[in-house]
């Protein structure tokens, strides 16, 4: 293909209108009128045809989608910054280049989670259905009560771009921010945020009054909390996720939350996306938001245009910038 083609882009789900238009003047593509997921046979189809497939997480790219791609196919563009729906190593072994749109999410993702270590705590949920039901009947010295988020101890599990985006809005609230991760950062950074590593994940949760998950879903962090290590947090702790529903045994947290071994959590990602446990949907101590932790029209405008530059930069015969490597 040379820079004078446009190539053929078949887009999974529907983005917004800008990056539509976008994409429509720079390449043929083949846009969603609507947001329905594609289902197996569409992924199938969509391989065979296109010069550069752009899914999202929503989509499954197993191995059998992989080997029925077409010849023309040697671009997986994805829309977002995790790859771990993607068969990478079937992938890489058919001579399929992967590309992602990494930075574009940080920010956004690490307020929202400064926002469910506020609320959670806060009991603003709570709250709201309260006075939205007609049980507000004026002020009392113990409506409501909560605990207090200034001074608490924050464990930080995975200290990535998120992770510490995440201890530097805690940091400014007063917060104590430890972390867990495969190797500790650097001294310089660690100062900046005020930050104490612990090799030992256990050791970390019996000590922390909060806990953010962010580190990224592999086979290693499958259930990384399970009940066993839940046990390990503390009875007023709260458990934080906006990372990958995987990383938590919802059935274990819906029971540790319902007989108050920890106090409460906050999930934006479910383990069976997007179905989520039933256990976990009667709870008052659990808020559970719709995964829109980087549900932003400007980080989405950002990541349509990271999906272009790539595609851009591959058409033109340059590396592209955000490529994926092969897996270890």
């Amino acid at each position: 293909m040379t820079s004078s083609q446009k190539p053929k882009i078949i887009v999974t789900r529907r983005l917004p209108d800008t990056v539509h238009e976008r994409l429509s003047d720079l390449f043929e593509a083949r846009l969603r009128p609507d947001d329905r997921p594609f289902n197996k046979q569409e992924l199938i189809e969509a391989v065979q045809q296109a010069d550069v497939l752009v899914p999202t997480l929503t989509d499954n790219i197993d191995k059998d989608i992989i080997e029925a791609a077409g010849p023309h196919l040697k671009l997986i563009a994805n829309f977002g910054a995790g790859t771990d729906h993607i068969d990478r190593k079937a992938a890489h072994d058919k001579g399929i280049l992967i590309t992602n749109t990494p930075d574009v999410l940080t920010q956004d993702a690490a307020d929202f989670v400064l926002a469910l270590i506020l609320a959670v705590p806060r009991r603003l949920v709570e709250a709201d259905k309260l006075v939205r039901t007609g049980g507000f009947s004026g002020w009392t010295p113990t409506g409501i009560l909560g605990q207090r988020v200034r001074g608490k101890k924050l464990g930080i599990v995975g200290m990535g771009r998120i992770g510490q985006a995440v201890a530097r809005r805690a940091h400014a609230f007063g917060l104590g921010v430890h972390y867990h991760n495969r190797r500790p950062l650097s001294a310089p950074i660690e100062s900046e945020l005020g930050a104490r590593y612990w090799d030992d994940l256990d050791a970390m949760l019996g000590t922390v009054d909060m806990v953010s998950i962010n580190c990224p879903y592999t086979p290693q962090t499958h259930h990384l909390f399970d009940a066993d290590r839940l046990a390990k947090m503390q009875s007023h702790g709260i458990l934080i996720n906006v990372s990958r529903g995987e990383i938590i045994d919802e059935a274990a947290l819906a029971e540790a939350l319902a007989n108050k071994k920890i106090a409460g959590a906050g999930l934006d990602v479910y383990e069976n996306e997007p179905k989520v446990n039933s256990g976990l949907l009667e709870l008052p101590n659990v808020i559970l938001t719709p995964h829109i932790a980087s549900a932003t029209l400007e980080s989405r405008i950002e990541m349509g245009e990271k999906v272009m530059i790539n595609i851009r930069a591959f058409v033109d015969g340059h590396r592209c910038p955000d490529r994926v490597l092969p897996p270890e």
